[in-house]
């Protein structure tokens, strides 16, 4: 299939110790500017951090302008939004506002999440349903649809969101999380689609492959501060939140051929 791993047919063909050990140096990424949605949050700094020491700008999105100040008030190389990804007609106006602002970006690393989980399968709530559907569903519909004509147009367009191994092995006390996150994971392979059909599997006058959709998948991510309240234990199976913001900057520095349609395993 032109253009990368064709969905649903099996392993990537990158694997994790690729993509890391693809990680950008300094300046690797100058000149790209990345949206991060979920930004404030300890993986959003992390990839944030691997982002701009890449040479790259960050469009740091997140609901509360508190926690985003604090985190990046003294950081230049960062520009801080405040939006609710979850209202379709403010993330509209937000990627007006980093095309008008910063000329569009060539990035989407999406990273608003949450976990809800009940007693087996009946004490799957509605309540929580909605909750992790706003979140891991709405919110990902749209920051993709907002800032897809502007992934699609970029010479190096990646658009990436974090999903969890869950949904290979879904479990009764975790059916609504694992569910919302398979139907994020269908959304990003559409994405995917999107990219190729607009590029190197248009029919007429087909060209490479450069903009690509990826799924970055985990068991679970710790981060410092999880490690410091409990430093006895080992955390098998996580993800490094640093890791992931190499991972992160490694996707800008792979072929969009090999990456759209990918789903890699950090784990």
């Amino acid at each position: 299939m032109a253009g990368g791993p064709q969905a649903g047919t099996g392993a990537s063909p990158v694997s994790s110790d690729q993509l890391l050990g693809a990680a950008p140096g300094p300046g690797g990424l100058t000149g790209l500017k990345v949206v991060v949605a979920g930004a404030s949050g300890a993986s959003g700094q992390a990839v944030t951090a691997a982002l701009t020491g890449a040479g790259a700008t960050v469009l740091a999105v997140g609901s509360n302008r508190d926690r985003l100040t604090a985190a990046y008030g003294e950081n230049d190389a960062v520009a801080s939004f405040e939006c609710d990804l979850a209202d379709r007609a403010a993330v509209e106006e937000l990627a007006g506002s980093i095309a008008a602002q910063h000329g569009g970006a060539d990035g989407l690393v999406h990273l608003v999440g949450g976990w809800r989980g009940g007693k087996g399968l009946t004490g799957q709530s509605d309540e929580d349903w909605d909750f992790l559907h706003a979140q891991l569903i709405t919110t990902l519909r749209n920051t993709t649809r907002a800032f897809y004509p502007q992934l699609e147009a970029s010479g190096s367009g990646r658009a990436a969101i974090v999903s969890a191994t869950a949904t290979e092995s879904p479990t009764a006390s975790g059916a609504n999380y694992a569910a919302a996150k398979a139907a994020a994971e269908s959304w990003m392979l559409s994405v995917a689609d999107g990219f190729r059909r607009s590029q190197s599997g248009r029919k007429e006058d087909p060209v490479p492959q450069r903009s690509a959709a990826v799924v970055l998948a985990v068991k679970a991510l710790v981060d410092d501060a999880m490690r410091r309240a409990d430093p006895a234990k080992e955390f098998p199976g996580f993800t490094y939140v640093a890791d992931l913001g190499r991972a992160a900057a490694a996707l800008f520095a792979l072929d969009a051929a090999l990456l759209n349609g990918a789903h890699i395993r950090l784990a």
